[in-house]
């Protein structure tokens, strides 16, 4: 049994590379919550390190090591907020009625 194509066109060709003002914001957005989360990631790594150094008794100071560990509290509660009000923005556009 062998199947046979009638009619087929010639491929689809692929669309351009989209440089509207939507897809510049949107790569501009991904770019930023991107640098946002490495930033609050060194923060985190900064007051695992500090923790540590205190533990092992290599820490200067114990406000060092406190500043170090409340500047990544601080950095995640500001991560969780900004997904929070990104996440409430798309729902509050997908309420929209087109």
């Amino acid at each position: 049994m062998s199947i046979q194509i009638t009619g087929a066109s010639a491929p689809l060709s692929l669309r351009p590379a989209d440089t509207s003002a939507v897809s510049t914001a949107k790569s501009g957005f991904a770019d930023i919550m991107k640098s946002t989360i490495n930033q609050v990631n060194q923060a985190q790594n900064r007051g695992e390190k500090a923790i540590e150094q205190l533990n092992t008794g290599n820490a200067e100071s114990l406000h060092e090591v406190m500043i170090a560990v409340e500047e990544a509290d601080i950095s995640l509660k500001m991560l969780v907020q900004m997904r929070n009000k990104a996440l409430s923005a798309y729902e509050e556009i997908m309420r929209m009625q087109v």
